[in-house]
């Protein structure tokens, strides 16, 4: 799951309403590539809905269609003077990919993200439990997620993102992961963003170094659209 540059939902809510916007990025590491997507549209006031999806996944050897997932962000309270921003997400794993390349079974994920920024600062703080399905025995197991996030602009149209994040064990076979991303971006227009970096595993069954590059590109206000098709028919 990203919000891009990170590898997390990390801002509490960003879409306008009606906005449709896509991301889409890649990642390479010894023994793991794949290309993965984020469909958001601002539906209504506060609610972001979510479909993910990674057409291309590489994994020690095998590669094929990733997972996919759907799910919403729903905005609780604004920022006003000291208190953050905080929203609610919850993504569902849809196990499209075979068991090799992906999770094998339904996930289910829910954060809590709370934001708040100080001039050109921005934080961001995750706290959430992943339930993950089993095969056999029947049932899921489940694991924390914590991540914490700062990005700020630079010179120009750059800006800066860092994320330290990780989940806590899922069961005896799948310890607990943590990773630290630094990243870049570039503001090509309002409505075109540019990203790129890199990830490092401080432990877990993880690559030890992961790059990535991505956009994100605000295709349009649907509601506009559908607004201007009914003038124009009128």
């Amino acid at each position: 799951m990203r919000s891009r540059p990170c590898r997390t939902g990390r801002r509490s809510l960003r879409l306008r309403l009606g906005v449709f916007e896509i991301e889409y990025g890649f990642e390479a590491a010894k023994g793991h590539q794949n290309i993965n997507g984020l469909l958001k549209w601002g539906a209504v006031k506060n609610l972001e809905l979510w479909f993910l999806n990674n057409p291309v996944e590489r994994d020690a050897g095998a590669a094929g269609l990733g997972d996919s997932g759907a799910g919403f962000k729903y905005k609780l309270f604004p920022q006003v003077k000291a208190r953050p921003t905080v929203a609610i997400l919850y993504v569902a794993t849809l196990p499209t990919a075979r068991p090799e390349l992906g999770a094998g079974a339904m996930a289910h994920l829910v954060q809590f993200l709370v934001s708040k920024d100080f001039g050109k600062h921005h934080f961001d703080v995750n706290e959430g439990v992943q339930f993950v399905g089993r095969a056999q025995p029947s049932g899921f197991d489940r694991r924390y997620f914590t991540a914490l996030s700062y990005s700020r602009p630079l010179k120009g149209k750059w800006g800066y993102t860092g994320e330290i994040a990780g989940f806590s064990r899922k069961n005896a076979t799948t310890p607990a992961t943590m990773t630290l991303l630094n990243a870049a971006t570039y503001n090509m227009s309002s409505r075109l963003v540019l990203d790129g970096g890199a990830y490092i595993a401080a432990y877990g069954q993880l690559p030890r170094f992961t790059v990535f590059a991505g956009v994100t590109y605000s295709i349009a206000n649907l509601y506009d659209l559908h607004s201007t098709h009914r003038a124009s028919k009128n």
